[in-house]
């Protein structure tokens, strides 16, 4: 492998970093990156501000990976994050730029993941720990884990957590940690308490600032949907009504790439995984397919995909989000080339609406949200596809063949011409049939359902269907930030979550005011849960969360807006 082919060799980083870099196709440093790794390396703290997506993981990972301890078995590098999944997105890139060097462990923690199976892993050792204020301070509580030998510290998204309400716990944490340190602090904005935290746990920081150029062409139509049913359901349905010449669809993992592939392939679409276990001879063979005409789809990790540069790409489906601007930017930048219009279709869990909002700051463009294709839509697609094809076939020079063929054929009855050509309709088109009933499972649920419901003064976000909510083992619980405080669900439900270590999941409703919230809670989580959460702030608030007793028809009432609500609202569908 030729590392000179790397502008990464500047700054004298140890060479299998370099290999890694070049396995993943970075070969230019980012403007932050140029500014942060020389500043890191020798040892300075460093007070970044840049927006999200500007490159700020590799900015710190790979010269605090440079001057790691590999024979010290033991947390050296800490890693805050607000949330779980830029704390998942973290880890896998820093286990990325660890792929030629051995006897480094990196561990993510943050709620809602089994404390035996992260207690077990970080009796292994690790020197690498990416986590949420929330679990990690939990951890430090319960001396399950020890920072005494602590080098680094990195606070990511640092005005995130402060919007979040995190920020007590961080400087609880940094508080705990050893006063020899290198920190280095990223934020988009720097709010006055994060220039305090930089004054009181920072040595002579250096400021970075890194204005964000992110741009994205106007030619590229953007939009969204609301995961409301299987994904890979909606994937066919959303194909089979889009128009394209080719399509790259983005995943997470290289496994995903190979299952999302497989199950085009078994609903009768030319189709073709793209991931970095691939070899080179592998992956120039399957481009040139694409290039060609002879595969018209590519499932993709963003590792594969970076470079790629295919004419006849004219829609993106983003089928697992990226975890940071860049990547959105460099995704749909597969299509809209030289000058021709592009789409792109995001598929978005309710979760993720933080990493949305993200996106649409940056690229200041707002998304479009869109449904799945109903019946009818599909049924006319179907038969278009199907006239397409016959019309193709009229201009066949050997119909004549086939003519004479067709007259030797045998029937013991004589056939209608109306019937025959039914029959024959249905043998050309195959198990896909061009009628598509109700109760055809592949279709159940097709209804994008609003997880929003919107009344005079409140907000409520559906959970699951209410038909099947047991209420009885639910709590409602009272909080003391609403509208005037510019809280939104995700903010109720992230923090909760986090703090606590609950799967999001098993979070009921949530119902915003004027000036309070309401949230329904298991039964069988109330006393930790008032426990752990006496502390927890949003927006530097306490939530106060209190129990409440409600109006005992105030479930029924709520079902019954709710059921009125959904059969105004899909009755034309």
């Amino acid at each position: 492998m030729n590392l000179t082919k790397s502008q990464f060799t500047v700054f004298g980083l140890n060479s299998n970093l370099i290999k890694a870099l070049l396995d993943m196709h970075y070969n230019k440093p980012s403007p932050i990156q140029e500014r942060c790794i020389p500043l890191l390396l020798k040892g300075h703290d460093v007070l970044g501000m840049a927006q999200t997506g500007s490159g700020k993981t590799a900015a710190f990972a790979l010269p605090l990976l440079h001057n790691i301890n590999i024979s010290l078995k033991c947390p050296q590098i800490l890693i805050l994050t607000p949330t779980r999944e830029l704390a998942i997105q973290v880890s896998e890139a820093v286990f990325n730029f660890l792929k030629y060097i051995q006897g480094v462990n990196v561990l993510a923690l943050y709620g809602g993941q089994r404390y035996d199976l992260q207690l077990y892993a970080l009796k292994k050792g690790p020197q690498i720990v990416v986590g949420t204020p929330g679990r990690l301070l939990d951890h430090l509580n319960r001396n399950t884990l020890n920072l005494s030998k602590l080098k680094c510290l990195v606070l990511d998204e640092a005005d995130e957590m402060l919007r979040m309400g995190f920020i007590e716990d961080v400087q609880t944490i940094m508080q705990k940690i050893p006063d020899k340190h290198q920190t280095a602090l990223f934020s988009a904005t720097m709010p006055d308490i994060i220039k305090k935290i930089s004054r009181r746990f920072m040595k002579n920081p250096k400021e970075i600032y890194i204005k964000s150029n992110l741009t994205t062409c106007p030619d590229i139509k953007q939009s969204y949907w609301l995961v409301s049913k299987n994904k890979k359901d909606a994937l066919v349905q959303f194909l089979e009504v889009e128009q394209f010449s080719a399509v790259i669809i983005f995943v997470r993992t290289k496994s995903a790439t190979i299952e999302v592939s497989e199950f085009l392939e078994r609903n009768g679409y030319n189709s073709a995984a793209l991931n970095g276990d691939m070899n080179q001879i592998l992956r120039e063979k399957t481009l040139e397919k694409l290039r060609n005409g002879y595969l018209d789809i590519l499932i993709a990790t963003d590792v594969a995909a970076r470079g790629l540069d295919v004419d006849r790409i004219s829609l993106v489906i983003n089928y697992d989000i990226p975890m940071d601007v860049e990547s959105y930017v460099h995704r749909i930048g597969r299509t809209g080339r030289a000058g021709r219009a592009g789409k792109a279709l995001l598929f978005l869990e309710n979760r993720e609406f933080r990493l949305l909002r993200n996106i649409e700051k940056t690229i200041k463009s707002k998304m479009i949200e869109v449904r799945l294709p109903n019946l009818k839509l599909l049924s006319l697609c179907r038969l278009k596809k199907f006239s397409i094809k016959v019309q193709e076939q009229l201009k066949s020079i050997d119909l004549k063949k086939y003519s004479i063929l067709f007259k030797k054929l045998q029937f013991v009855h004589t056939l209608d011409a109306d019937i025959l050509s039914a029959v024959l309709l249905k043998m050309a088109q195959g198990e896909r049939s061009l009628i598509i009933e109700k109760s055809d499972s592949n279709f159940k649920g097709f209804k994008n359902k609003s997880r929003y419901i919107s009344y005079k003064d409140s907000k409520i976000t559906t959970r699951s269907k209410y038909n099947r909510r047991n209420f009885s083992n639910m709590q409602i619980f009272k909080i003391s930030l609403g509208r005037n405080d510019c809280v939104e669900v995700k903010h109720i439900i992230g923090a909760i979550a986090n703090e606590s270590g609950i799967n999001s999941r098993r979070i009921g409703n949530v119902k915003i005011f004027s000036s309070y919230s309401t949230i329904e809670l298991p039964k069988d989580c109330v006393n930790m849960l008032k426990r752990k959460l006496v502390y927890t702030r949003i927006f530097n608030k306490l939530i106060n969360l209190k129990k409440i007793n409600l109006n005992k028809n105030y479930k029924n009432n709520i079902i019954k807006k709710y059921k009125l609500n959904h059969e105004k609202k899909y009755s034309n569908n």
